[in-house]
């Protein structure tokens, strides 16, 4: 069995890709819990030399966008800078060290968001992030390009899938409106929801065919929160009428900037072979997971 080390593998995201690839693949998780911070340069250089894999994915991220966006005046000095930068930078020099190809997870907040809809960003597209995590990620994806060993940049966006315990946007929505609580939903920020169960043939055509260079790995749809919302009520059969608009000037007044659209163009991706599904796709399964399992 093919070994891969990895960073956040007991996240959102990577705890279900080892779930997904656990018959395929044995992962082994840098983290905090395992005893290894990332900020801790020769901690990680030890980990990755210790490590027979071929790839490291690094998954880890520091991702309280409004935290992050309170820490900006502290520039290099602030948290975010410091885990998704210099952390990334550890990885990364790690990976040169050992001679592995890295597969590095970022984020469709890396560009500016100011293409009118239904326009979406390709691989092409230059990057301009709005707000302070964004910046830190478009960062790190710079030192991930001037790494000297293999590498992969494969871009999400707003990720969801069924862990009720790490409850995504989707079941906070869901368990919302099972509740009777309204929600205000904004109506004027787009991106392309990934489900994270699709993510396990964007990994496996990685691993497989080697491949380097910027992925997308959005879903097909281009939504805003308020559409989400709805359809999220429309599929597990809830009242629509708790669901309200709002926009983002109001809803994140005093917090960090979100951009208008940053929704992804995976045609790339997908050109491979790769199934992207539609967000109604995507809760579908989920609701088939709930009550079946997964």
């Amino acid at each position: 069995m093919k070994h891969i080390i990895g960073t956040g593998l007991s996240g959102l995201v990577g705890s279900r890709i080892v779930e997904l690839l656990g018959n395929d693949f044995e992962f082994e998780d840098i983290s905090r819990k395992t005893g290894t911070d990332i900020s801790d340069k020769n901690a990680v250089l030890q980990r990755l030399q210790g490590s027979s894999a071929e790839f490291v994915v690094h998954m880890a991220a520091y991702t309280n966008v409004d935290e992050a966006e309170k820490d900006k005046d502290l520039g290099e000095e602030s948290t975010a800078w410091k885990f998704n930068v210099l952390g990334t930078k550890n990885v990364v020099e790690a990976a040169e060290t050992t001679g592995k190809h890295l597969v590095y997870i970022s984020t469709d907040m890396v560009f500016p968001g100011t293409k009118p809809m239904p326009e979406r960003y390709s691989e092409e597209d230059a990057t301009g992030p709005v707000g302070w995590y964004a910046t830190t990620k478009a960062e790190a994806e710079k030192v991930v390009e001037k790494a000297t060993i293999p590498w992969t940049i494969v871009r999400i966006g707003y990720p969801y899938h069924m862990n009720v315990e790490k409850k995504g946007y989707v079941l906070i929505f869901k368990s919302y409106l099972e509740q009777g609580k309204p929600i205000q939903a904004i109506s004027d920020h787009y991106f392309t929801p990934t489900f994270i169960d699709d993510l396990k043939d964007v990994f496996q055509i990685v691993f497989q065919e080697k491949l380097s260079g910027i992925y997308h790995a959005g879903g097909k749809d281009s939504m805003s929160p308020y559409e989400i919302a709805v359809k999220v009520a429309d599929v597990f059969g809830l009242d629509k009428n708790l669901i309200s608009k709002t926009t983002r000037e109001e809803y994140f007044l005093g917090k960090a900037p979100r951009a208008f659209n940053l929704s992804l163009s995976s045609g790339k991706i997908e050109s491979l072979g790769v199934k992207l599904r539609g967000f109604e796709e995507g809760l579908l399964e989920i609701r088939k997971q709930l009550v079946h399992g997964s």
